[in-house]
This record gives C-alpha cells, sequence and structure tokens, in this order.
C-alpha cells in the first residue's frame, strides 16, 4: 500500500530524472519500497528499456548502480505496447512515491497529512528559538524551517535533494522571509564547523545510522544548546518516523521524549537533549 500523498499515474517517468545519487543507490539496494521485489524488477527493468534517456542518467548520476541497472534491463523484456509500458512505469514510480512526491514539492503542504496537520507550536513548546541560530537537517519542503524562521535569528536548512531547496528558497523570497539559508548535506555530513548552532532540529531524518547522525548534529550544536527530533502530525499512513517506535533508542542515548496525540489521533512521539560538552 502507497504513502497516498499522489496518484503516481500523474507522474512522468522522467520524475527520475530529478533523482539525487544517494536516492538511486538506496532505491537499487532495496528495490523500492514494496514486498514484492521480483516484479520491482520487471517492471523497472520494462520502464527502463522504453526510456533510454532515463537509464543512462541514472547510470551516470549512480556509477555504482550501472552494473544492477544493466542487469533489470538485460533480463527484462522490451515491449512495445504503450499500456503495458506505461504499466511498469506507474508501478516503478508508485515503488519510491515518496521520492517521486518530493519532485514536486509544492504538492507535499496540501497532500502530505504530517505537513498539512502539523501545528508549529509543537516545535516552540521544545526549546526557546527566539534569537537563536538554528539547524534544520533534512529539512524537506521546510515544515521546521519556516516555523522557525518566525522567531529565530537565522535558520540554516541542509537538505541534500535540490527540489527540496530550491523550493525552500523560491518560497522564502516569494513570502520576503530574509533569515533563511539554505545548503546542499546530508545529516551524516553537514557543512558547517563544530559549535556554530544553538539549536540543531530534525523530523523523519535520524534512524538511518543512529551513531553518524547524532554524532555529526552533537558536533555542531554548542554546548548548552538543544538536539530536537520533532515529526510532523500523525498519519495512518506514516513512513515509520511519527509514533513511539525511536522510543528506546533515543531514550537510551539520554533523550527527553515528548508525546502529544495529534490530529490524526495517534501518538506523536517527540524528543530533545540538551547538549554539554
Amino acid at each position: 500500500m502507497g504513502l497516498g500523498w499522489i496518484n503516481p499515474e500523474d507522474y512522468s517517468f522522467n520524475s527520475f530524472l530529478l533523482m539525487e545519487r544517494f536516492q538511486i543507490r538506496l532505491m537499487m539496494e532495496s528495490g523500492g519500497w514494496r514486498n514484492n521485489k521480483d516484479e520491482w524488477k520487471y517492471s523497472m527493468g520494462v520502464a527502463l528499456n522504453a526510456n533510454p534517456a532515463v537509464k543512462w542518467y541514472l547510470e551516470r548520476k549512480c556509477p555504482e548502480c550501472a552494473s544492477a541497472l544493466n542487469e533489470i534491463t538485460v533480463n527484462a523484456p522490451t515491449l512495445t505496447g504503450a499500456a503495458e509500458i506505461r504499466r511498469a512505469e506507474v508501478y516503478a514510480l508508485a515503488s519510491v512515491e515518496d521520492w517521486v512526491t518530493h519532485t514536486t514539492p509544492e504538492v507535499m503542504e496540501t497532500n502530505c497529512q504530517y505537513i498539512r496537520d502539523w501545528d508549529k507550536e509543537r516545535l516552540y513548546e521544545m526549546a526557546d528559538l527566539k534569537d537563536k541560530i538554528v539547524l534544520d537537517v533534512g529539512a524537506g519542503s521546510g515544515r521546521l524551517t519556516f516555523a522557525a524562521a518566525a522567531l529565530a535569528k537565522e535558520v540554516y536548512a541542509s537538505e541534500p535533494v535540490e527540489t527540496m531547496r530550491e523550493f525552500i528558497r523560491n518560497k522564502a523570497k516569494n513570502e520576503s522571509i530574509t533569515n533563511i539559508r539554505v545548503a546542499e548535506a546530508l545529516a551524516t555530513s553537514i557543512p558547517y564547523p563544530d559549535n556554530l548552532f544553538d539549536i540543531v532540529m530534525s523530523g523523519h531524518v535520524v534512524g538511518d545510522d543512529w551513531d553518524a547522525e547524532i554524532a555529526e548534529l552533537t558536533r555542531v550544536c554548542k554546548s548548552g544548546g538543544w538536539l530536537l527530533d520533532c515529526p510532523g502530525d500523525d498519519t495512518p499512513k506514516s513512513d515509520g518516523r511519527v509514533g513511539s517506535e525511536k522510543l528506546d533508542e533515543l531514550v537510551m542515548r539520554g533523550w527527553e521524549k515528548m508525546e502529544y496525540i495529534g490530529n490524526g489521533g495517534g501518538n506523536v512521539c517527540r524528543y530533545r537533549k540538551r547538549i554539554w560538552k
């Protein structure tokens, strides 16, 4: 079952031309997010055979995946029927629905419940942002960034996906918000010096590599500053980063849990940790 954020049939297979190297690598390593990996390989192979320019881009954007891409295309038939090809394209798009959605970040504020129904007061309850220098790690379309910018001195939004970075820049410009800075970065490689930020926050990011991510967030946080993990509102089609599944890991690492009932009716667990060096 998909997330329900978009209808993949509305998207071109050329959406893959907007994907970043790390996204391509993770997609190829996992075979998309659906359970039927054989079906994914077949559909992706058919779609790539019908769209050689997309295959060319993926191979060159992510050269470490070139052999795997070649394998799935060699093992898939070259179909000529438009309906069959489109069916394969839609399956491939749906298998990474979240990343396809990222190619049109303007739809996220209306289509993604965790953004649409989220209240910025949930962030403000976690720490005093007034006149602070804040970093939003994995900023996405800017849910936390824009909330923090209303109070903070400066907000730095680090985000690895170009379409998201451009969306934040354009929104800030259109709304005459002048205290937001945007940079390209992964959570494990933040391009800022040690001890720079009063608050380092993220949502739906930490958890892929606990040690490396938390170490990097801690590195750029000032002594006496805060690390905040503030996910969006509860949704029945969550990506698995909203509820209490983070509890054991972050609490064991010294984080404080702050829980509330989201607009979707489920528990939303936020976490924070004061950093002393």
